[in-house]
């Protein structure tokens, strides 16, 4: 069986990296007409199609086709496959090669009866054969109806979503830069202008005139503190905990946050149901199924460990 090792990888990566580095253009030699018109570049005509059973690697005696490789190729990891069916196609091809090359020698050497050398090839099949059980239990995992439900509402702050607005106003020692020409507020004179600005929109003034004017946040201040779509986890702790508990449409107090106070609106609010998530749950669930197949599993083939040795 041919292995790619990590030595391998870095190969193809450094390979892939010189084929990207762009080439500096000649340049134009003296006396050369600055219009000098430049040739079409040459297109080489597409190669023909090669038929499955096409001999397409010889290493000594040995001769590998094209449905072979490709079956080796495809039974490999996402990312060599990509590298060998792209860019460094050829470059793939020659590492195999010469990891083939290389075990055709090492057992005409006779290492390959050598017994250290049989206990790692052992140990590796043993290692291949318990990944592929584990991937096979995972896709082949299905959660109950319980475990789905019980995950769901554990975590059910993962699929609320709040869309809001605010309007910051900055302190001294604030996250956010000064503008040019502004005064730099101390702490309490910054809440007291956000809650002027809070008093105000309350009154009637339109909170997205008031943002694109007083807003420290001049990057949602000029979308009249829109700030979009957002989950648990996206913000800051104190936004977080009045952008997901006020209620929709109504203007907070002032929140005080590392940036400043913020004025907070929350213009909709919208959490999914369980219905809408199953699948992505499901899918969440299979490699704990898998592990707990894994532990019937060890339980089964009675496995003891003499504690004198390893310890308890």
């Amino acid at each position: 069986m041919l292995k790619i090792t990590y030595c391998t990888l870095s190969l193809i990566a450094a390979g892939h990296m010189l084929a990207q580095t762009p080439q500096t253009p000649p340049k134009p030699q003296p006396g050369t007409p600055a219009t000098a018109t430049i040739p079409p570049p040459v297109v080489k005509p597409e190669a023909p199609p090669v038929a499955p059973d096409a001999v397409i690697m010889i290493i000594g005696d040995q001769k590998v086709t094209k449905a072979q490789y490709e079956g080796f190729i495809n039974s490999m990891p996402e990312r060599i496959r990509t590298e060998a069916f792209g860019p460094n196609k050829r470059k793939v091809a020659e590492q195999l090669a010469d990891i083939k090359a290389m075990a055709v020698e090492a057992k005409k050497r006779g290492l390959d009866k050598k017994p250290d050398v049989q206990q790692q090839v052992n140990f590796q099949i043993e290692n291949f054969l318990a990944n592929a059980l584990f991937q096979t239990m995972t896709a082949d995992a299905k959660a109950d109806d319980a475990s789905v439900q019980a995950y769901f509402e554990k975590n059910k702050k993962d699929y609320e979503n709040v869309t809001a607005r605010h309007i910051l106003i900055r302190f001294a020692g604030s996250r956010v830069p000064l503008k040019p020409g502004q005064k730099d507020l101390t702490d309490i004179e910054a809440r007291a202008k956000a809650a002027e600005l809070q008093k105000a929109i309350k009154g009637g003034k339109d909170f997205a005139v008031v943002a694109k004017a007083e807003s420290d946040d001049t990057g949602t201040g000029e979308q009249g503190g829109s700030l979009g779509s957002f989950g648990h986890g996206q913000m800051v702790p104190e936004f977080e905990t009045a952008a997901f508990s006020l209620p929709v449409n109504e203007v907070s107090e002032p929140v005080k946050s590392p940036f400043g106070y913020h004025i907070i609106q929350v213009q909709s609010r919208d959490a999914k149901k369980l219905a809408d998530v199953r699948a992505e749950i499901e899918a969440k669930l299979k490699p704990e199924q898998a592990r707990l197949m894994v532990e019937d599993l060890k339980k089964q083939a009675n496995i003891t460990l003499d504690e004198n040795y390893f310890g308890k």
